[in-house]
């Protein structure tokens, strides 16, 4: 990672090593698991899921009164969480983590650190609890030069070429481009960045990263495999991120936890293509959740592949660009400026909630697993397990067989 400024000093090892545990134990964005960290402190807080104790009716008490302060009301208590957490102690390596992360010219980046970016405390009590990066320049800019371009995986020719152009001309005028190297708009987001010449004199700040893309997995593995290439050029000239340990794989929850934080690094979100329900309009529900500005650009009226930014450019949810220029000039402008119809957040798979999100996404396609490992790998109880088996079996979306369970056929 790149030193601190002058009279800065980095987080203790000891407190770096515990959030790094942490992000291993506790899926993004898992409300409870963070109002444990904010009333324990991230080493207690570990310290207490390693003890064995059963539950604590102070922690508990403590958390229930953040949770609530957040706008959470009721959750299952400390003991539900628990058996979350628990089953993955068995994988906790931290020090193992680390030096994968390090052997790749990377590290960990902690709240405790300068390097920190100040626009994640606007995702409160949903902050991540640490930042895994590797890559040329492992430093995220500041909000003001963050852009973040997004869209449809399928995207068409014109797209790709808006896209290419967009990103190419952010980058001269000093901007990082953000996205999140899934196919499509995605992609031509960080080809774009990449091509472009350095940033004119007076833009931007020194060894300003052109692009960085947040993965919903593990540093260490370039996924999809399709863009490996050009996820290993991003990490050569700018930064991967991810607020998942190495070795983790990216999963449907993951990759929607992931939009958030996309939309809170970034001064401006543009959704380029994106069809009625496409997950990029996650991404603009985020960020006009964190009072940022969100842009969007026009396309035919007969092309599905722009139905969704006209929704949000219809409902007021999106300002109308058309090139970087416009961009910029939103950049540079308040958000307090611009108005934002509340926008209701869009269901998770049709409707799942987020434990039977987790439990889809830990069921192997193939192969039966047992409810123990499933249990791990969701990072769900046991009781939480069987009734959510329940509930997906009856959807069609899982298959009991002999041997354990697996993903249904719809």
């Amino acid at each position: 990672m790149n030193a601190p400024a002058s009279g800065q000093r980095p987080a203790d090892p000891s407190l770096r090593l515990a959030r790094a545990a942490l992000t291993r134990l506790i899926e993004p964005a898992d409300l409870p698991g963070m109002a444990l960290i904010a009333v324990a402190g991230p080493e207690d807080a570990l310290a207490f899921i390693r003890s064995g104790a059963a539950s604590s009716a102070v922690l508990e008490q403590e958390m229930t009164a953040v949770l609530a302060g957040a706008g959470t009301g009721r959750w299952q208590g400390l003991a539900e969480a628990l058996g979350r957490w628990r089953p993955r102690l068995a994988d906790l390596a931290p020090e193992r983590d680390l030096r994968v992360v390090e052997r790749y010219g990377g590290g960990l980046l902690v709240p405790e650190d300068p390097q920190w970016p100040a626009a994640l405390a606007d995702l409160q009590l949903s902050e991540p609890i640490a930042l895994w990066m590797r890559g040329h320049v492992c430093v995220i800019p500041e909000q003001r030069r963050c852009i973040a371009l997004v869209g449809s995986r399928d995207n068409t020719s014109y797209g790709a070429n808006v896209t290419l152009e967009i990103a190419a001309s952010l980058v001269q005028r000093g901007f990082t481009v953000i996205s999140g190297g899934a196919y499509g708009i995605d992609a031509h987001a960080h080809r774009g960045a990449l091509g472009a010449a350095p940033a004119k004199a007076g833009y931007g700040a020194p060894h300003q990263p052109p692009t960085l893309a947040v993965m919903a997995g593990g540093v260490d593995r370039f996924y999809p495999s399709g863009n490996e290439d050009l996820l290993r050029t991003v990490a050569e000239s700018g930064a991967i991120v991810a607020e998942v340990p190495p070795g983790t794989n990216p999963t449907r929850y993951r990759f929607l936890q992931r939009n958030r934080l996309i939309a809170a690094l970034c001064e401006v979100s543009v959704v380029v293509e994106a069809r009625w329900r496409s997950g990029a309009l996650n991404t603009a529900h985020h960020a006009d959740g964190l009072s940022r500005t969100v842009g969007a650009v026009p396309g035919s009226v007969y092309s599905a592949n722009s139905a969704g930014c006209h929704r949000l450019l219809r409902e007021g949810g999106a300002v109308c660009v058309t090139d970087a220029a416009d961009i910029a000039e939103l950049a540079g402008v308040s958000g307090a400026n611009l108005v934002h119809e509340p926008e209701s957040a869009p269901a998770l798979h049709d409707g799942l909630g987020v434990a039977d999100l987790l439990l889809l996404d830990a069921l192997p396609l193939h192969s039966a697993s047992t409810v123990e490992k499933i249990s791990v790998v969701a990072g769900l109880g046991a009781a939480s397990v069987l009734a959510g088996l329940g509930r997906l079996e009856l959807m069609g979306l899982a298959q009991r067989s002999p041997s354990g369970w697996k993903r249904g056929g719809k």
